[in-house]
């Protein structure tokens, strides 16, 4: 029998019906597979698109190592007997690199790191030894990183909006910061410091030429940070730090307490710990 032109009208109007659940049950489920993502490991983002870095993050850094315990008339700091060693919350795998000329002064000022280490003269750390942000807040175009240190309350200020490093700032011991996104991932470059700062605890100095790239990415509630120094003028190679993995928290930073040289008058003689950040 030959179908006639009704017939041949209706089949193929079922047939588009037919295409179009087809598509939208597709819609769905790649619908469902975008929310179980957003759910399962994505970052929350902002209303310009990029990842909401924003939060409190708990890196582990700070002096929490230090417990004191009672020990007949004195009071032990650290080392204590039968104590346990300092938890290695900042895992650092190595340490920079220097040309052959610079070893020495490196170990000199290692040596004596109790006399110069310029965090204990209440100098900011510097970057990056300041590490990762204890706090970030994120608005389109720019991000603010707050610190909670051992030697004060610090802050950067990071422009995302695409501006370039600004020329007729003073080096300062955090230098300038300009950021810029790279998929996911909010990458910082900072240069323009004063030679003030070490790059570690342990007498790695570095010069104005000091150039360090950060790199930040949120996956969760978890957020992760690396760090490159550059300073070809006396390290022999770009110097990578470890990777750091800070964690939302619920507890707001505070003002750090006033950080005033009061003890090193005191000092009987230059041991020191081995530093965990």
């Amino acid at each position: 029998m030959t179908a006639g032109k009704g017939q041949i009208a209706m089949r193929t109007s079922e047939a588009r019906a037919l295409g179009l659940r087809s598509a939208l049950a597709a819609a769905a489920l790649v619908g469902a597979g975008v929310v179980a993502a957003q759910t399962s490991g994505a970052a929350p983002r902002t209303p310009d698109g990029h990842p909401d870095l924003s939060g409190t993050w708990d890196n582990g850094a700070g002096i929490d190592f230090v417990q004191p315990r009672k020990d007949g008339e004195s009071v032990c700091i650290f080392g204590c007997p039968g104590g346990a060693p300092p938890p290695d919350s900042v895992p650092q795998a190595s340490v920079p690199k220097y040309r052959p000329e610079f070893a020495a002064r490196v170990a000199d000022l290692d040596a004596r790191q109790v006399q110069e280490d310029p965090v204990l003269r209440c100098f900011a750390p510097g970057v990056p030894r300041i590490g990762p942000p204890d706090k970030i807040v994120q608005r389109p175009g720019e991000a603010v990183f707050l610190y909670e240190d051992v030697s004060g309350s610090f802050f950067r200020l990071v422009p995302t909006d695409g501006r370039p490093h600004p020329t007729n700032n003073e080096p300062s011991f955090l230098g300038d910061a300009v950021g810029h996104w790279e998929g996911d991932t909010l990458v910082v470059e900072t240069k323009n410091f004063n030679d003030q700062t070490w790059l570690t605890d342990n007498g790695a100095f570095h010069t104005t030429d000091l150039r360090v790239v950060e790199r930040l990415r949120r996956t969760d509630d978890k957020l992760e940070w690396v760090a490159t120094a550059y300073d070809a003028k006396v390290l022999a190679q770009p110097w990578e730090l470890a990777k750091r993995t800070a964690e939302l928290t619920d507890l707001e930073i505070v003002e750090s307490p006033p950080c005033i040289d009061r003890s090193l008058a005191n000092m009987v003689d230059g041991s020191h710990h081995t530093n965990p950040r």
